[in-house]
């Protein structure tokens, strides 16, 4: 039985072409590139603009030590367990990657009646299909939640700890977003309290690196953010109203037509080729 990968911290990567497939998390929601002239994309979940993520970040930060890198990213939003396997993995597996992240289940798991075991036997299957062909594997633990979502975190930590036992099981690397103490910080989540902010997803690509075995390039990336003034009651009361009407409707209205809000989207790096782009 092999065991969970577990090394020396190393500053120099292995690996040279990697392939991100996942949902919104690993599709980068929340992080839009800047416009061609500098000037800021607009941000939230139904932009068009090209989204950077933990993913693009991870890579930018892996190309920087090496000499060449070759990324694509498959992920769409919205994108369930079994849909990111049947959809995605083939075509992740036809590139021949050495790294692949598969993070997803969120969207499974923030329905009460998902199977937490059932999307976790689909989730091994598809490490070991990828471990099968000499590729690493990179997979994701829930966050731990607050608020309104804090009904979800039984579910994350049922489904965390099958994460762990499956990195034991299939040799894999663990990007442990659940111990992340700075996350507990709603600054560095969005609007919808369900994806992160340019921050947030700036310190899970340096986790991403811890998880795979390489020094970060910020070793201060789980500190604190300073200290901020709390919000008023009435001023809290108004966010959560303001949530509601904007995130929660929508989505609750998608549930009911059974659509989602990755219907009709296509890969943002749909081939792997050498990264940064500058290097094209």
């Amino acid at each position: 039985m092999q065991n969970v990968r577990v090394t020396a911290a190393s500053s120099t990567p292995r690996w040279t072409r990697y392939v991100a497939i996942g949902d919104s998390f690993s599709e980068g929601l929340w992080d839009p590139y800047p416009h061609a002239d500098g000037t800021p994309a607009p941000i939230g979940t139904e932009s068009d603009a090209v989204q950077r993520g933990w993913t693009d970040r991870l890579a930018d930060s892996l190309a920087a030590r090496t000499e060449d890198l070759e990324y694509a990213n498959l992920a769409i939003r919205g994108r369930k367990m079994r849909q990111i396997i049947a959809e995605q993995l083939p075509v992740a597996l036809e590139m021949e990657p050495d790294l692949v992240s598969l993070v997803g289940g969120g969207n499974d798991i923030l329905r009460p009646q998902a199977d937490i075991d059932a999307i976790s036997a689909d989730l091994e299957d598809a490490v070991a299909r990828i471990r099968a062909t000499g590729a690493d594997v990179l997979m994701g633990t829930g966050f731990k939640a607050g608020g309104a979502l804090k009904a979800t975190n039984g579910r994350v930590g049922r489904y965390n700890a099958n994460v762990w036992s499956i990195a034991r099981r299939q040799g894999a690397f663990v990007l442990d977003t659940w111990g992340m103490r700075s996350l507990f910080d709603l600054r560095l989540w969005s609007d919808d309290r369900i994806h992160l902010t340019d921050e947030g997803h700036r310190r899970i690509a340096q986790a991403a690196l811890v998880g795979l075995g390489l020094e970060p390039d910020d070793a201060t990336f789980d500190e604190p953010l300073p200290a901020a003034a709390a919000l008023a009651l009435r001023e809290r009361a108004r966010a959560s109203t303001q949530w509601t009407r904007v995130h929660v409707v929508p989505w609750v209205q998608r549930r009911l037509r059974g659509t989602s809000s990755g219907d009709g989207r296509t890969p943002k790096w749909p081939a792997a080729e050498a990264w940064p782009p500058s290097q094209r």
